[in-house]
């Protein structure tokens, strides 16, 4: 696992398109296909990966790890409800079956850090979550005493549907939307 700084890294020249290394390749395609491509993506190479990405969950994923773009980063994990039971995060789902941690109310990085070390601390972890909660561990640690890094923290935005209160079937109850206003003629 790269340390927070070698992720952050400036590099020179144009910026990465992908987290994981890549290289160019040359493919042929049917043109239905390549418009069934652009339809996901107008960018073909990002709409392979985008269409890749049930596949690749299936693969297993280190516990957490950096997710780069640009200059900055966010850890991404493998979801446990043990991490948000311990540590009181919320962990927001992406396409490739890991998560990203966001907060609920407001946390301290040392709180959550602090938190995280007493986690390990105890013997009920499981051992997978004992993997997840110490590679956090680890990022944190490393990117705290890094000189090339800075930990910030940020909101992010959450959609998050809600549950439709049923009547007496078994089908959620509709609402109803107010009735479109008559302009005058």
């Amino acid at each position: 696992m790269d340390s927070p700084a070698t992720t952050l890294a400036v590099r020179r020249g144009r910026p990465r398109k992908f987290l994981a290394p890549s290289r160019a390749i040359t493919l042929t395609l049917p043109d239905h296909v390549i418009a069934a491509l652009g339809a996901v993506d107008p960018d073909l190479s990002r709409a392979v990966v985008r269409l890749t990405q049930p596949e690749l969950a299936k693969r297993p994923h280190p516990p957490a790890e950096l997710a780069r773009y640009g200059q900055r980063a966010v850890i991404v994990v493998n979801p446990t409800r043990t991490l948000e039971q311990w540590t009181g995060v919320s962990l927001v789902p992406l396409p490739d079956g890991r998560a990203l941690i966001s907060f609920e109310r407001p946390r301290s990085i040392a709180e959550v850090e602090l938190t995280i070390s007493d986690a390990i601390a105890d013997h009920r972890l499981s051992r997978t979550d004992q993997a997840t909660f110490k590679a956090i561990e680890e990022i944190l640690r490393a990117a705290r005493r890094s000189k090339d890094v800075t930990l910030q923290q940020r909101s992010i935005i959450v959609l998050e549907t809600r549950r439709r209160k049923r009547t007496n079937g078994s089908k959620p109850a509709r609402r109803s939307r107010p009735a479109p206003a008559k302009t005058p003629a």
